[in-house]
């Protein structure tokens, strides 16, 4: 209703703050108010600047409203839905007859905020017997996942409202959040003198400026850093005995690798004071309680698996799990790691068809990607399925990452806008806003209390658009992969109930080789329609709580879902649709940390030996000369206060440093005889741009960066496309990754800069 406040949540980054959004404007289909809303479980009203420009995202130029079709002349037309299912699934399934359904290869299915879609393409994916996927998740978070998985067979996060010690690696939390109520928490955490703040960061960021120790590494040197941190622990004997000897395996092996460093080198190579690394580690090792965050910063640079062990070193080796203001495993509604129980009982990851590269999480690197396609392998991946993804802009190497796209047999592309991806396309497939739909994101990793939020729909979807849901659903059905004889039961039982639909659901599909694939798109086909008013996407989610409930029954059971068999389930969903702020759905103690724990003996598997020959290379410090070619580290991918994801692709947004500039430090600034707005050429073995520069007491002389999500394609008002600013991954490099995890070295690009005339 015009004027009226709704309640819906942000889309821009991992934490989904709750708001309320007034709904007006032309055709009522603005939003005219945002605020944050005090009835969310998480955010409780708080929320940052950058939601109050969701507009954008919402009534985006670039808005998609008909599927579109390639022509032979490499322009599109308009279809209709009908045809479009037809040829598309005509496309994909001449491609699994010919190949094998391996050649077909997904990308996407989440942003930040909508993750239901990635639920319900797993049908599609499954009828059409596709095994590769990949998502952002892959440039950024794999290696940490590995680690963890090596570690514990699981994910920790950390408890950041009640450290006494708390450390951002890599992690700048007053522009990227990554917590709940993120500025709150670092003003309340500066202001406590009994409390310290670490940063460890080779920019003086916002939330470093705050800092209690700010470790100000050279760029690319955390390695070094970290393995001092360990090493003056161990040397100096400030590890927590008794809880290692009670909870962890392999210390030993770990001790001795760390026993010979050389603190000394390892900080001058690290660019930090050797006395200011032995204080942070002396705080950390007499601390009650730490807890650490580790970010982009490390895990997209020069030795990002390693240095997601080297952190967690830091609190295995002191005792800080499982305890109030340390690290934690919460009970999530859908795990985004995968089974990492597999890991963590030593199983070794799968590998690509091609370049043999690790699947971490079931996802396939994004750096390996143009090397999948770009070849004559009989495995190549031939087929692409994108949705909410846009990976000719944001994986590395877009130069390449085009050339792949181009050359595949078939490219469909799902989302709201004519992304650069989309323009590759041969079918694009318009899909519904997030504001228009039932949504909700499975980044829910808050402890002791955890929340999810369906977001019910304020907005009405315009003509010519579907909801992620309905094109599996039409997809799969077109594959013939159900058929109205294999939904009459479920259907006839939905119309009885969710009570009557529960055994005849577990009995004939969940049972049914045939069926238990496709058991999403089945919920939204049989009980969709009997779910409130514009929640039919919200069907899968009622497969999900049930899952949630048998694995985490006590912690549901703590916020009050109590009740025999299927009663918990059943209360949670009915709240949860009931709910338009979200609902607390687990309640933890401590211990429930430990049993989240999956390792053959229960206890924390210290002992990596795959990182053992990395860590011993760092003891020459060759690797951190620099190049006198490139004599510049470019961090590509900066967050700033109007930078967002790409989802906000309309630049009017930004209010400040609109073309998005190079930063700089005064050092370098004047060294080259250049000043604030100036443009530079800045040139990278991949390609040379223009770009005005700033210059910032940020930067340490010889680190550059570059924000986030500019170099984005546009309609303009005059209806011309235009590109504002630089697009980051026209600098980038696919072979520039991790050894391990093929995660990306943004944060590590040699550049060089040169005054123009």
């Amino acid at each position: 209703m015009s004027g009226s406040w709704e309640k819906t949540a942000c889309i821009l980054c991992e934490c989904n703050c709750g708001l309320e959004v007034q709904i007006g404007g032309p055709g009522n289909q603005h939003f005219t108010r945002i605020r944050g809303d005090k009835a969310h479980p998480s955010s409780k009203g708080y929320a940052c600047e950058k939601p109050h420009r969701l507009d954008y995202y919402q009534n985006d130029p670039d808005r998609l409203t008909a599927p579109l079709r390639r022509k032979d002349d490499g322009t599109f037309e308009e279809i209709d839905w009908d045809t479009a299912i037809r040829e598309v699934a005509a496309r994909l399934a001449a491609v699994r007859d010919e190949h094998g359904g391996e050649a077909i290869f997904y990308y996407g299915g989440g942003g930040q905020g909508n993750h239901l879609p990635g639920a319900y393409s797993t049908a599609t994916r499954r009828t059409l017997g596709s095994r590769y996927r990949s998502s952002a998740l892959a440039q950024e978070k794999t290696g940490e996942f590995w680690v963890g998985g090596r570690l514990m067979g699981n994910m920790t996060r950390a408890d950041f409202e009640h450290c006494e010690v708390g450390i951002f690696i890599g992690k700048n939390p007053w522009q990227s959040h990554g917590l709940p109520r993120a500025r709150v928490t670092l003003k309340e955490m500066a202001k406590d003198p009994n409390r310290t703040m670490v940063v460890i960061d080779p920019r003086r960021t916002e939330t470093a400026a705050m800092a209690d120790i700010h470790l100000q590494v050279k760029p690319g040197a955390d390695a070094w850093l970290l393995a001092a941190l360990v090493a003056i622990l161990v040397q100096e004997d400030r590890i927590n005995h008794a809880w290692i000897a009670e909870h962890v395996d392999g210390v030993q092996d770990v001790l001795a690798e760390f026993r010979e460093i050389s603190v000394a080198a390892y900080c001058e190579v690290s660019g930090v004071p050797e006395e200011l690394v032995r204080e942070t580690a002396r705080r950390i090792g007499t601390a009650e309680s730490v807890a650490i965050f580790e970010d982009l910063g490390i895990q997209m640079n020069k030795h990002s698996t390693l240095n997601s062990y080297l952190n967690k070193l830091l609190w295995v080796l002191t005792g800080n799990f499982a305890k109030r203001g340390a690290q934690y495993v919460p009970a999530p509604i859908v795990a985004i790691t995968g089974k990492l129980d597999k890991l963590g009982a030593g199983v070794e990851a799968k590998r690509s068809p091609v370049v043999g590269d690790r699947i971490i999480s079931g996802l396939t690197p994004c750096n390996s990607i143009p090397d999948e396609i770009l070849t004559d392998h009989p495995k190549r991946y031939r087929a692409m399925i994108v949705e909410s993804g846009n990976p000719a802009h944001s994986v590395a190497d877009s130069q390449r990452m085009r050339e792949a796209l181009r050359s595949l047999d078939t490219l469909v592309v799902i989302d709201i806008a004519m992304t650069e991806t989309a323009r590759l396309a041969d079918y694009i497939l318009p899909a519904a806003t997030q504001y228009e739909k039932a949504e909700a994101t499975f980044f829910n990793f808050e402890f002791p209390e955890n929340y999810f939020h369906v977001r019910h729909p304020v907005f009405e979807a315009p003509d010519g658009v579907l909801p992620e849901a309905e094109i599996h659903a039409r997809l799969c059905e077109e594959l013939g992969a159900y058929t109205d004889e294999d939904l009459e039961p479920l259907r006839a039982a939905a119309k009885l109930g969710r009570a009557a639909l529960l055994p005849v659901f577990f009995g004939n599909v969940l049972s049914n080789p045939k069926l238990a694939p496709l058991a999403p798109v089945i919920l939204y086909r049989v009980l969709g329609p009997h779910l409130p008013d514009g929640l039919a996407s919200a069907a899968v989610v009622w497969g999900l709580v049930h899952q949630a409930a048998r694995a985490n029954p006590g912690s549901l059971r703590r916020a009050g879902f109590d009740g025999d068999g299927f009663e918990p389930a059943e209360k949670l969903f009915d709240a949860i649709l009931g709910s338009p702020s979200g609902v607390v759905f687990a309640v933890d103690e401590q211990d429930e940390s430990w049993a989240r724990i999956h390792t053959p003996n229960g206890k924390i598997q210290a002992s990596i030996p795959d990182l053992f020959d990395e860590l011993r290379s760092l003891a020459d410090g060759s690797e951190s000369a620099g190049d006198a070619t490139f004599p510049f580290v470019l961090s590509a991918g900066e967050r700033r206060s109007f930078t967002a994801n790409t989802i906000l692709r309309d630049p009017e947004w930004r209010k400040k440093d609109p073309e998005g500039s190079l930063r700089i430090s005064p050092q370098d600034a004047a060294r080259l005889g250049i000043a604030d707005g100036v443009h530079v050429r800045l040139t990278t073995k991949r390609a040379s741009v223009e770009v005005a520069i700033s210059v910032s007491g940020m930067m340490q002389p010889g680190h550059v960066s570059l924000p986030n999500g500019l170099g984005l394609d546009h309609t303009s008002n005059g209806g011309d496309r235009v590109q504002t600013g630089v697009a980051p991954n026209e600098l980038t490099a696919s072979e520039d990754r991790d050894w391990l995890a093929g995660t990306p070295w943004h944060k590590h690009v040699p550049a060089r800069i040169e005054a123009l005339a």
